[in-house]
């Protein structure tokens, strides 16, 4: 086994490494560029938004070689009772669906709903090849709870895609999440006895995204983009039934609702939050700067910080998931709470640490620039040093240069 996940995660890592590059001029030639329009968006350069196609390449390779192999193999059977020939075959076509749907949101940007259609398209098909959340009996008769189980694995194949898709807001944290989930997956599945298919799968989306996570991380060379986004939560959802294919029910929705709990809970907090303020349902489709990695920089944390928190608290779902797996709730719940500690210390340290940041004052208007609550509308966040500024930044007020300020004293 171990030997199929090494080769699946390499060569999904080379695959997607070299072909980045590739996607990155493809994207530069047919538009699929970032304009920042608007206040929301963190990046203040156009930024190519391609990569996704580079990830699902290295993805696609590492999974059809194994799947040849392990056939030549006789290591696995994709027609036998689990028909796994069945069930990747629709994950081939919904990922083909939504691929189309999102490189043409990433060249001309479409209607919120019209993603969607193709995100319940691309997921009604993957059920109608035979993926179910399965062992659910809500009621008496099998029919009943067979069309109970497609629509829950509806449900939740188009909440995991716009919960990852949503949360891709900085430099490399969409993909450093779903490598993180990924590999928690991964241990998840080795723990439980999972379909070695399964594993194959995570491995190898985990290595297509570290190959392509040296392009996206802060600075960005370039974004994942929709197509990108999208993919990662459409196939993390159908990889997280697929491991838990033989285990309770239990373990197929707790166990990836905990790894995946960060962005579900995001979106979550989305709805409900555009829900009350829109007070409609179509204010669900309207973007908004309440994400929590906008919350984050809007608290003094730069972007790098931003992401490398919501990293750690992401990872520290994956290791509870995984210690609740493997040791028990009391374990698991301790855990827990020791990094709540840690981080409630680490915030005060942090506090304190900005609270005695230095002022700079204007010789020539006494304005006072603040770093704790920066420059919103020269795009200067809050927590930026004054020397951190760009040269080009000039007083708010008269106009003056960075030449003109003094600390104040």
């Amino acid at each position: 086994m171990w030997g199929d996940v090494a080769i699946a995660f390499l060569l999904a890592f080379i695959v997607a490494f070299m072909a980045t590059p590739y996607t990155i001029k493809i994207a530069h030639k047919i538009g699929a560029v970032d304009v920042p329009k608007d206040e929301r968006r963190m990046h203040k350069k156009a930024m190519p938004k391609f990569g996704g196609p580079a990830v699902i390449l290295g993805f696609l390779v590492a999974v059809i070689y194994l799947i040849i192999v392990m056939s030549m193999e006789n290591t696995i059977n994709l027609w036998g009772p689990d028909k796994y020939g069945m069930k990747l075959l629709g994950m081939l076509i919904g990922t083909i669906i939504l691929s189309i749907t999102c490189i043409i949101d990433d060249i001309k940007p479409i209607k919120p709903i019209t993603k969607l259609a193709g995100q319940l398209l691309a997921a009604i098909v993957t059920v109608a090849f035979g993926l179910r959340i399965g062992e659910i009996s809500f009621f008496g008769s099998a029919q009943a709870n067979e069309i109970v189980s497609m629509i829950i694995t509806v449900i939740w194949i188009v909440g995991v895609t716009n919960a990852i898709n949503l949360i891709d807001g900085l430099d490399g944290l969409a993909s450093g999440i779903s490598v993180i989930s990924a590999v928690s997956l991964l241990v998840i599945f080795v723990l439980n006895g999972s379909p070695l298919i399964s594993i194959i799968l995570v491995a190898s989306l985990a290595g297509a995204l570290v190959g392509f996570w040296p392009f996206n991380f802060a600075p960005a060379k370039t974004f994942i983009g929709d197509t990108g986004s999208n993919f990662l939560g459409y196939s993390l959802s159908i990889i997280s039934i697929l491991g838990a294919a033989k285990t309770y029910t239990i373990a197929v929705i707790v166990l990836p609702l905990i790894v995946l709990g960060l962005p579900i809970f995001d979106t979550l907090w989305a709805i409900i939050r555009r829900l009350i303020k829109g007070k409609s349902i179509k204010a669900i489709f309207k973007a908004d700067k309440g994400h929590l990695h906008h919350r984050i920089v809007a608290k003094g944390f730069g972007q790098k910080q931003a992401v490398l928190i919501l990293y750690g608290i992401s990872a520290t779902f994956g290791i509870f998931a995984v210690i609740l797996l493997d040791s028990g709730i009391w374990k698991a719940l301790s855990f827990l709470l020791m990094v709540i500690v840690a981080i409630s210390l680490g915030y005060k340290n942090f506090k304190e640490e900005h609270s005695d940041m230095q002022k700079f004052e204007c010789v020539e208007c006494k304005y006072i620039y603040n770093p704790k609550y920066g420059n919103e509308k020269a795009g200067i966040k809050p927590g930026t040093e004054f020397d951190d500024l760009p040269d080009e930044w000039v007083c708010p007020v008269c106009g003056e240069g960075k030449d003109m300020f003094q600390k104040q004293s």
